[in-house]
């Protein structure tokens, strides 16, 4: 049995990053490419007077531009060769939580049948929204942030080259993504066929109940909430499948891991700056489970009175 399950697990492995990999590539190389063009300069200016509205210098919008159009990696570089205030670092780092790598992660979530201006107004609305309170809250953090300082990036001349460098860093995304999403989902079937997700999904029900889900909707919200939307998508497009999960609970899961996703990778790799990680994780879990169950509650009191007026109807 483990070895069918191994076969199984494997192909959707596949079928999975191929399905993600034609919205990785596409993605990656264009915005690598656009990175030497006056395209991206263009968006950062253009951006610069308004983030004294949030508390941020006008510099500042280059790591957010960087972190929202790529990731929070290439976000971290930008905040390095910047002079900031742990506030200042806060806040970027509380916004680009809530919302980096929008192209890829809102595209592979747009897999699961999650709408996309959903994806997008709960991502960039609760990252304007954190860094409004911030910085009318918070009154300390006026110390230089720390960083360590990294070199600079070798310099790419000529449009062949820049297109080289573009294919490569999008076959080296996928390729990241599929040595993590195939044995995942070899995993997950391995889980399935034993009967563990089962009982994972029984253990977990309570908690997905007040969340206003599901237990069938336990193992890919789990997944995205431990590895991230770009990898979890691969779970949760194979539980919407195989598993049932409805559109409804999909979707309110995304609500959840768009606001709170990836939290040791997302959360870990700010320490070197200086800034205070675990408000960070707080904020961002709180601001999950409230905005979730105020969403699910939301839902569920329409659907009874839309059942309610169906039945007067008749």
């Amino acid at each position: 049995m483990i070895v069918d399950s191994i076969k199984k697990g494997l192909l959707s492995g596949l079928n999975t990053t191929w399905s993600l990999g034609k919205v990785i590539f596409p993605v990656t190389l264009i915005v690598t490419v656009l990175q030497y063009t006056p395209v991206l300069p263009f968006i950062i200016n253009l951006i610069a007077p308004l983030m004294n509205l949030i508390g941020l210098p006008g510099d500042a919008a280059i790591p957010l531009v960087l972190g929202n159009f790529l990731n929070l990696y290439a976000a971290i570089a930008g905040i390095l060769t910047l002079d900031l205030t742990v506030k200042e670092v806060f806040i970027i780092a509380m916004m680009l939580s809530f919302s980096h790598n929008l192209l890829i992660e809102s595209g592979v979530a747009m897999k699961t049948g999650v709408k996309l201006w959903i994806i997008l107004t709960v991502r960039i609305g609760l990252a304007l929204l954190s860094a409004i309170v911030i910085n009318l809250v918070w009154q300390g953090g006026s110390e230089m942030a720390q960083g360590v300082a990294i070199g600079e990036a070798a310099e790419i001349n000529g449009a062949g080259a820049i297109l080289l460098n573009g294919v490569i860093k999008a076959l080296s995304g996928i390729g990241q993504l599929a040595v993590i999403v195939i044995p995942l989902m070899v995993a997950v079937q391995i889980m399935k066929d034993l009967k563990w997700l089962e009982a994972f999904s029984k253990a977990l029900a309570p908690f997905m109940k007040v969340l206003g889900m599901k237990p069938n909707a336990s193992m890919p919200f789990v997944t995205g909430l431990t590895l991230g939307l770009a990898y979890g998508a691969g779970v949760m497009i194979q539980a919407a499948k195989e598993d049932n999960v409805s559109k409804k609970d999909m979707t309110i899961a995304f609500i959840f891991l768009v606001a709170c996703h990836a939290v040791v990778e997302d959360t870990l790799i700010f320490i070197p700056l200086g800034i205070p990680v675990l408000p960070l994780l707080l904020i961002r879990l709180i601001t999950a489970i409230v905005l979730t169950m105020a969403v699910a509650y939301i839902w569920n009191r329409t659907d009874r009175v839309q059942r309610k007026e169906a039945v007067y109807e008749q």
